[in-house]
Formats: structure tokens, sequence, C-alpha cells
């Protein structure tokens, strides 16, 4: 199996978080050529072959290829259940599809736009992307008000909303100070040796461009650190 992903691809993050907590699994992830000005250009033979988006991730199993972070984990929740990322009750597992779908079609098309309004935080486009975004946290925030994760068990809806979380952080849209259970949830999450395990290099990389990662976020020691998978 091989999983294609980049330093700084949010929904490839996912991928790979959800292959490192399925502990058993072989998987070879292979990051594609990425530069800070020309991004993924020139893109990767086989990112343009499988995916018509010309994105990542890319998963390949043998003759099975497949694109999208949510059929990624779809895929790797039937081929390989154990340890479970889905909640088994069936309205549970619902409410945790719900989370992941609305971590990556309605919360986060807001930090896209913040990605075009860094020169203008304080613009109304800004503002108006942070205001929706805050709502979001609300929600999030009254969902953890009897669980430690966003949908029961630990699950693929907070490998979606730690990743998503952490660029918003990065583009200007953190939570606030009555977000107290939020803040318990992203440092209880991002302290899993799989989230670790991404994270960590993925806030390397931004260091080495000059970039902060978001300053909730606590790397392992070194001599603590997961290997990569």
């Amino acid at each position: 199996m091989r999983l294609l992903t980049g330093p700084l691809s949010m929904f490839g993050a996912k991928a790979q978080i959800a292959v490192a907590e399925k502990k058993a699994l072989s998987c070879a992830v292979e990051f594609v050529p990425f530069g800070v000005k020309r991004r993924y250009d020139p893109k990767h033979p086989d990112v343009l072959r499988i995916n018509p988006k010309a994105q990542v991730p890319v998963l390949i199993d043998g003759t099975l290829e497949i694109f999208d972070s949510t059929q990624i984990f779809e895929y790797l929740e039937h081929a390989h259940p154990q340890p479970p990322l889905w909640p088994s009750d069936a309205k549970a597992r619902a409410v945790a599809r719900l989370i992941e779908h609305k971590s990556d079609e309605v919360f986060f098309p807001n930090i896209i736009r913040l990605m075009s309004l860094q020169n203008d935080l304080a613009g109304n486009d800004a503002v108006a992307a942070c205001r929706r975004a805050e709502a979001f946290y609300d929600e999030i925030e009254g969902r953890l008000a009897d669980s430690d994760f966003v949908a029961g068990d630990y699950s693929y809806a907070d490998i979606a909303l730690i990743m998503a979380h952490f660029f918003a952080v990065r583009l200007g849209a953190d939570i606030n100070e009555s977000h107290h259970r939020f803040d318990a949830w992203r440092r209880r999450v991002s302290a899993r040796p799989a989230v670790q395990q991404v994270l960590s290099p993925m806030s390397d990389f931004l260091r080495s461009r000059g970039l902060a990662p978001p300053a909730f976020y606590q790397p392992c020691n070194a001599a603590n650190r997961p290997e990569a998978t």
C-alpha cells in the first residue's frame, strides 16, 4: 500500500493519521514534490493519473487506486477494521460522519478563504470567515460537554477536525476563551502518537520556511517522538 501526500496537505495529513492509527497496517507514505513558490507543480504522475483534480491524497493498494481523504477513511475501515475509527453505534457513527463532513465542507472553506486574506485579517471578509469558524467551534464545544471526543469514542471525525483546526489557527481563526472544552480536546488529540507522527514533521516543515506552527501544538520530546510510517 502507498499513500501519496504532501508536506502541507491538510487532507493528506488526515489520511496519514488514519494510516498511522491502524497500527498493524503496512503503508508507505510518499511525499510528492512540493515547493513554496511552485507548490505541487510539476504534478506527481500517479496523482495526475488517478485523481481528475490532480490533488493529494491518493491511496494505491495493489490494483485499487482511490483519492479523497474521506473515501480513504472508508476503505481503511472496511479493509482494516482494527482498531475501529468509526463508532459501532449507528447513530454515533452518523454523527461522526457528519462532523467529519462538516469539518471538510463547512468549516474548512472559511479557512481556505483566509489564505487569500492574510494581508487584511481585520477586513470584513476575514472577520466574517472567522465568525463562521467560531460558530463551528461553538457547536463542537457543546458536543464535548459529555465526551472526551467529538462523537463519543475517538474517530475519523477527530482526525478531520484536528487537521482543519491546525490550519485554521495558523491562518487566524483560533478558538476564544469560552472554548475551554475544545482547548482540552485539541491538546488531547494532538498528543496521540499517530497525530504527533504527522504534526511534528509538518511543524518542522513550517519552521524551515520561517513559519510558526500553532502554539497549542506541543511536539513530543525527540527521544519519545514516534518514527514515521
